[in-house]
């Protein structure tokens, strides 16, 4: 059943195309984590004698994980909206089924809820 309210194609559009542009940079942004994390690289094995460079390393792959962990969850975010938008659901609220304001939906482009369900939710 398609849902009888929803925005039009061409407000849909761009949104679309800012939350595939987020994608591929947090995409790329991972890349470069995995890059820089201390436990990839090759020679951690061999050189880790040091008390503190071993505890720099263990800050170091725990500051990245935290990172990563967070792009991971702003993918899954990006993910269900293109989703949302692919079946017509784009800026209608999960809970009550009312349309999302629009400034919200200008902050927050992955925005599930509604200013009101968001507030009961944190309650």
């Amino acid at each position: 059943m398609k849902n009888p309210i929803s925005f039009p194609k061409k407000i849909i559009r761009p949104i679309a195309n800012f939350l595939k542009r987020e994608e591929k940079q947090l995409e790329n942004r991972k890349k470069v984590l995995e890059k820089e994390d201390p436990f990839s690289d090759p020679t951690r094995l061999r050189d880790n004698a040091a008390v503190d460079a071993e505890a720099a390393e263990q800050f170091g792959h725990a500051r990245i994980e935290a990172m990563r962990r967070e792009i991971d969850r702003r993918l899954i975010d990006i993910h269900k909206a293109l989703s949302r938008i692919k079946i017509g659901r784009y800026g209608v609220c999960e809970e009550c089924g009312k349309m999302i304001d629009t400034e919200r939906l200008m902050v927050k482009p992955d925005a599930t809820l509604c200013i009101k369900c968001e507030k009961k939710k944190g309650k």
